[in-house]
């Protein structure tokens, strides 16, 4: 999507990083795998409800939903 040498691209106003859909998956994965309560957990929520604006910008969540309910919580929460 981006060029070797450009790290960022701005979409509808929003700043997209290169790596920030590989982050979120990771960071839902992780999530899943982490109790709840736990200041992991609440790191982990942060860095996915960030980053819930720029994969709306770029039409990620228009096209792929996730399976946890728990990430998909966080995206409800952050559109809501």
């Amino acid at each position: 999507m981006l060029p070797d040498d450009q790290d960022s691209a701005d979409f509808g106003g929003l700043a997209l990083r290169k790596g920030t859909v590989a982050a979120f998956v990771q960071n839902a994965k992780l999530l899943d795998a982490t109790a709840d309560g736990t200041p992991e957990a609440g790191d982990l929520t942060a860095a996915l409800a960030a980053a819930v604006p720029q994969l709306r910008a770029i039409g990620v969540l228009d096209v792929f939903a996730p399976v946890s309910p728990r990430v998909r919580a966080i995206i409800d929460a952050v559109e809501g």
